[in-house]
Parts: structure tokens; C-alpha cells; sequence
């Protein structure tokens, strides 16, 4: 059973007559497959963490409908049982479902030295994030500084939207 596949038609249907939330979520986990695979993530990881991108945005719609919010905090707290839910319900092996809740449930919560899977699917939202919400130069390069720390995610981040060199060298003196 190819379970990213699965799991990528089950959430184009939750998000059903939302194509910006359909495209949000396929992005992020194009980017979060891409810098996986850059970083060198085991299998297993590479398969959490993908699965953790499709439904990092899984409470959204119950935050909206529950608090009158899509803030992150509120997505943070609707989205880990949403996810828990539809990844037994597609049979997903179990062992790997806390991890993906978990990781629903902090998609917005940065810490320094986070774990890779964390990491990165923080670095693939926020790339979608910024373009979608079309930052300014100024707060790209805040965030890059702030919350970037994987070599090809910072890479990606100055490739899409231009910055200069110097803000890598700056970023990893972090």
C-alpha cells in the first residue's frame, strides 16, 4: 500500500472546495520531501516527516469552527486527534502515528535544536508561508534568520526569494 498516496487523496477530500488549503499542504510537503531527502533523513524519518506535512494543517477548519481562529495555537491543539484519526483510519502503521501527531501539535512551536523531522517541516511550512502571504524582503530575512538551520532549507530559502549569500553566513553564526 503506498500510504503518502492514500493519504494525499484523503486530505485533497478534507479540504474539498479549499483549493488554497489543498495547495498549501501539497507544497509543504514537496518542499519537506525535497529537504528530507537533501538532509539525508533515515527512511523511517523521511516517512514521518512526509506524513506529517500532508497534515500539519489537519485542525484548521475545527480551529476556525471552535475558537473563531486559524491561529497556530488553535491548529496546535484541534489537529493531533484529526491527524491520529484519519491515519488509523488508512491503516498506517502504528508505531509512527504518535510522532506524527506530535509534530501536528508543534508545527508552529520553535525551539532551538529541534529534532530533523521538526525541523524541516517548520522550514517547508514557513517557505510556503512566506510566499503565500507575500513577505517583504525584510521579514523573509527575519525568519530565515530566526528559524532556518538545515543546510539545503537555508539554501532553498535564499534560491526562492533572492537573498544574498551574506544572509547564510549570518544565519549559521546562529
Amino acid at each position: 500500500m503506498d500510504y503518502i498516496t492514500h493519504l494525499t487523496e484523503r486530505m485533497l477530500l478534507h479540504t474539498a472546495g479549499d483549493p488554497k488549503r489543498a495547495q498549501h499542504f501539497l507544497k509543504v510537503h514537496a518542499f519537506a520531501h525535497l529537504i528530507g531527502q537533501k538532509e539525508g533523513l533515515c527512511a523511517e524519518d523521511q516517512f514521518i516527516l512526509e506524513t506529517a506535512a500532508l497534515v500539519h494543517d489537519i485542525g484548521i477548519y475545527a480551529a476556525q469552527e471552535r475558537h473563531g481562529s486559524t491561529a497556530g495555537i488553535y491548529q496546535e491543539m484541534e489537529g493531533p486527534a484529526l491527524a491520529e484519526t484519519m491515519l488509523y483510519d488508512l491503516g498506517f502503521p502504528e508505531k509512527v502515528i504518535p510522532r506524527v501527531a506530535e509534530l501536528v501539535g508543534r508545527h508552529h512551536t520553535f525551539a532551538p535544536n529541534l529534532p530533523p523531522d521538526h525541523q524541516i517541516l517548520m522550514e517547508a511550512d514557513a517557505l510556503v508561508n512566506l510566499y503565500e502571504d507575500g513577505a517583504a524582503k525584510e521579514q523573509i530575512l527575519g525568519v530565515y534568520h530566526a528559524l532556518f538551520r538545515t543546510k539545503y532549507g537555508r539554501s532553498l530559502c535564499r534560491i526562492m526569494f533572492g537573498l544574498p549569500i551574506e544572509a547564510d553566513s549570518a544565519s549559521a553564526e546562529k
